[in-house]
């Protein structure tokens, strides 16, 4: 559910923002809602499953996020929306972690590989499904329906568990849930999310720097709280290895990238290079399906000769992937212009991310399985909700400097609104541009987009290519 979900809702936002007729920073909020309470409560929710049972607590995710899904359908306004995401995140928060705690308490490390290259498969093949089915509900019948279909999955989740997982848990576990840290965490996250987005404004607001520098302040107590209570959010002992270190520093940064490119390319995809919404989700495609055949090749491959090289390797072809996403252009054909960059990006991601998570998971203590687990999703996941805010900076500022500079033949009036406007999505106003300008005033507004865009994914690409650095310097070789 959530790999749908994190490929079928990007593909419905286009066309959401049209018929909700939501700004730039509410459909922000839609997908970062739901990413800010997932990264936040993450680590409660692995916590919660070595204390109270992994298989108890995955049970109750589904159907927290099965509900929230139900919610998110039935949503008459923006802000309903958001609130049901927001609670969508708290489900995930519970299964996602509990879904890679169950596969390390039921495989031994020789074993374990193998299984989480199944896993990351089989996430794939959900990941690879949300885009066309997204894109055919939302082109065919309505956005609402990228939500209706968690419910029959949800369904039969339930009834597999029940019947044929077995229950597991941190049997040292008496310990209280460190429930204030996962408060200042979460309003953490959200003062950096919040400043970050009233920051991609077309002027400076010092509302954004303070939420900034109140995320920052509060990350800074969270920290120092951590090292006094008796029953920490963030077990400090697990950080005793540093292969579990260097691999959540490597996360950060290549999700960081991985989370802003899925967010902003059907943005290009729809509004600039003008696809249908089923042909948008059909061009992420490739990259979906590589990841989907081949992860669990790459996570045996990992326990054979090391993580080390696939973990740098991957990280370089996915950062020259972001780099042609960049360069593709306007009006240029998909095969020529995409398909080889989300090739590229599929060639990567299929190559590191069974690895990165093996090397998780190897370098924690069993009994720390759903605390490993979930630190790495929270980081993962707090990367893609960081990046998203950070990198529209990057495309609002770009694509206003660029509008400035070209000569569109429009008005001064018009001219004026595109300026006011945020151009997140890459979609001229509904308001304020006459009928009989709007077509002209969306070309400039491709034009200028195409830059801002370029100018994100070759910070995606930078973001990539750091990380294969840090495989190579940080990550140990694997032994002769």
């Amino acid at each position: 559910m959530p790999g749908i979900d994190a490929t079928a809702v990007n593909v419905a936002l286009p066309v959401l923002q049209r018929e909700m007729h939501a700004g730039a920073d509410a459909i922000q909020w839609v997908v970062e809602g739901y990413s800010l309470f997932l990264c936040a409560l993450i680590l409660v929710g692995g916590s919660l499953g070595d204390h109270l049972g992994r298989r108890r607590m995955f049970l109750l995710g589904v159907l927290v996020f099965a509900g929230a899904s139900a919610g998110c359908a039935l949503s008459q306004t923006i802000a309903e929306l958001i609130a049901a995401r927001c609670l969508q995140g708290i489900g995930g928060a519970l299964l996602v972690p509990e879904s890679l705690a169950l596969i390390a308490a039921s495989f031994d490390e020789r074993r374990r590989g193998a299984a989480i290259g199944t896993w990351s498969g089989f996430l794939a093949a959900t990941m690879a499904i949300g885009p066309l089915l997204g894109g055919w509900l939302v082109q065919a019948v309505s956005w609402r329906f990228v939500f209706v279909i968690n419910l029959p999955i949800a369904l039969a989740i339930v009834v597999v568990t029940r019947r044929y997982v077995a229950e597991s848990r941190d049997e040292r576990s008496g310990r209280r849930i460190d429930w204030s840290g996962a408060a200042i965490v979460t309003a953490a996250l959200g003062l950096l999310t919040y400043g970050f987005i009233v920051l991609q404004g077309t002027h400076v607001e010092m509302v954004g720097f303070a939420a900034v520098a109140g995320g920052l302040a509060l990350f800074g107590l969270f920290a120092y709280l951590e090292h006094r209570v008796s029953a920490p959010m963030v077990p400090l002992e697990i950080f005793a290895s540093p292969g579990f270190a260097v691999a959540n520093l490597y996360t950060l940064l290549l999700y960081a990238a991985l989370g802003a490119a899925l967010f902003f390319v059907p943005f290009d995809l729809i509004n600039v290079q003008h696809y249908a919404p089923v042909v948008a989700g059909a061009a992420l495609l490739p990259m979906i399906l590589l990841m989907a055949l081949s992860s669990r090749w790459s996570g045996a491959l990992a326990t054979r000769i090391g993580a080390r090289i696939p973990l740098a390797l991957g990280a370089l072809v996915a950062g020259l992937g972001f780099a042609a996403l960049g360069f593709a252009g306007i009006g240029g054909s998909y095969w020529s212009a995409f398909f080889p960059a989300v090739l590229l990006v599929g060639i990567g991601a299929s190559t590191f991310v069974a690895p990165l998570t093996t090397t998780v998971m190897n370098s924690a203590p069993l009994e720390l399985a759903g605390s490993a687990s979930g630190i790495n999703n929270a980081v993962s996941r707090a990367a893609g909700l960081l990046a998203i805010a950070l990198l529209g900076i990057v495309i609002v500022s770009s694509t206003h400097q660029a509008l400035r500079r070209s000569d569109g033949g429009l008005p001064p009036a018009v001219r004026h609104v595109l300026e006011k406007s945020s151009l997140l999505s890459g979609r001229a106003p509904d308001r304020g541009i006459p009928r009989a300008l709007r077509a002209a005033a969306q070309r400039s507004v491709d034009r200028s987009y195409a830059i801002g865009f370029r100018d994100a994914m070759m910070t995606c690409a930078i973001l990539a290519w750091i990380s294969a650095g840090i495989a190579l310097r940080l990550v140990r070789p694997a032994p002769a």
